[in-house]
């Protein structure tokens, strides 16, 4: 047996499973500025708002009829949901149902989605074990910061050979998040690190079906095992991040240690989160911005619509060319769906990409009538969108940067709207206003008992 040992690896990289340990378990709370302390209030809210509107999604409704063939224990709440299940699949469901509607949080940089996986397990493990608001909002600061480190040092060369990277870096967020929730020492928040490194979980191939929000829910639950079984003396290698054969190394050949290290403790990646307020891939929100706008400038009409001409960076192909979606699932990788749902609809919330809309003979019929061509000197988070009309109209807009991005936030005003929007039809729009405001003020809440109650349906 002749053995291959010739490894393109980095046998001198830093210890960063080390670093990142000792910062998680050092760092002071509330260790950062005011608009990292309100960045991450409006993560929170706006992972909670996605897990409550998809409390009742089949995909959920599936997870939790599995789930309960285990005869979990009723340790945790599930967000709009009167079912308590344990914490560990608590950390499952609520990550499932966060990321079922596609209208979580995103990390430009990356396209992860972080609050999915490091918020999950955060809520379970911080209600089974009492723990402050303030407690909860410092581990979700840190294990974000974890989390997107790491996708910061492979992307997009991991990314690209079809992981999908808020579940293959999730669980590492996740553990470091619990791992400070349970104030373990350096030691052994080393050790749940490298644990949860032996668990990535996700591949994009799975993107519009129900596998793909199993990811983040996998990634919360794997996070939350790996640091209760570090708390009670479980051991892994002390270098699972960064050795030749350590996670890092395996995922990519792009391992950019400095993205671990540089301002650890003083840059925050939650600073960088953005907000979707159209529910599908980030990457179509351009063209729907730029289909609403000149809906809205030209008050126009699906039927006189000749034509809609999408430009776009190729990843808007690769990731969003479903030309003819079956379900809402996929849908929200359909370019040509989204456009179409923009026009008619003028918005590209959960409701437009139900399943009867998906299936509308308008909305196929307009649909038909969209056409992506690739560009790659267009920038992935840009679009150059014309629409012919019917009497012969060429309108053109092009959108640099969408709405909802870094440059063009979602205010206050309008993340609430959105977590209204989404909790309402499951808690009713009095109970929805009201966890709105007790969340906004999560890190006074000297328990989590007035933040589980506005969370469930009377």
């Amino acid at each position: 047996m002749t053995v291959n040992t010739a490894v393109a690896a980095d046998h001198h990289a830093p210890a960063i499973t080390a670093q990142l340990a000792h910062f998680v378990s050092q760092h002071p709370t509330q260790g950062w500025s005011d608009a990292v302390e309100h960045e991450a209030h409006r993560t929170f809210l706006n992972w909670l708002g996605c897990a409550i509107g998809a409390a009742n999604h089949e995909a959920v409704d599936a997870a939790l009829a599995a789930v309960q063939m285990l005869a979990p224990a009723p340790q945790a709440t599930l967000a709009g949901r009167k079912e308590r299940v344990d914490m560990a699949n608590a950390a499952l469901i609520n990550g499932i149902s966060s990321h079922t509607f596609d209208y979580d949080d995103t990390h430009l940089k990356t396209i992860i989605h972080p609050a999915g996986p490091v918020a999950s397990a955060v809520m379970a493990l911080a209600e089974h074990q009492s723990s402050s608001g303030r407690q909860v909002i410092d581990a979700i600061v840190l294990g974000i910061d974890v989390a997107c480190r790491m996708g910061n040092l492979v992307y997009p060369e991991h990314y690209d050979r079809g992981w999908h990277i808020t579940g293959s870096t999730g669980m590492l967020g996740s553990a470091a998040a619990c791992a400070r929730l349970l104030g373990l020492d350096a030691a052994r928040t080393q050790m749940a690190l490298g644990i949860a490194a032996s668990q990535p979980v996700g591949l994009r191939e799975q993107f519009g079906t129900m596998t793909k929000p199993f990811h983040p829910g996998a990634a919360a639950k794997a996070g939350l095992m790996s640091a209760l079984l570090a708390r009670h003396g479980f051991t892994s290698s002390r270098r699972a991040l960064e050795a030749p054969r350590g996670l890092m190394q395996v995922f990519s050949d792009k391992t950019d240690w400095a993205e671990a290290q540089d301002e650890l403790g003083q840059r925050f990646e939650i600073s960088f989160n953005a907000y979707k307020p159209f529910a599908c891939g980030i990457v179509i929100h351009p063209a729907i911005d730029a289909c609403v706008q000149l809906r809205n400038q030209h008050a126009l009409t699906a039927d006189q619509i000749a034509r809609i001409t999408v430009r776009a960076h190729p990843l808007v192909q690769e990731l969003t060319g479903k030309k003819t979606p079956q379900t809402g699932l996929e849908s929200k990788f359909s370019v040509f769906h989204s456009c179409a749902v923009a026009i008619m609809k003028g918005q590209a919330g959960e409701h437009e990409y139900a399943d009867d809309v998906v299936r509308s003979p308008e909305v196929i019929a307009l649909r038909d009538r969209v056409e992506l061509v690739v560009d790659r000197q267009i920038h992935e988070a840009s679009v150059d969108v014309t629409i012919e009309t019917t009497d012969g109209r060429s309108l053109h807009i092009f959108i640099e940067r969408a709405i909802g991005s870094l440059e063009k936030p979602m205010t206050n005003e309008l993340l609430k709207a959105k977590f209204v929007d989404q909790s309402a039809p499951i808690l009713g729009e009095v109970q929805a206003e009201q966890a709105w405001l007790v969340c906004m003020g999560l890190a006074n809440q000297p328990d989590l008992k007035t933040v589980l109650k506005s969370l469930s349906p009377v």
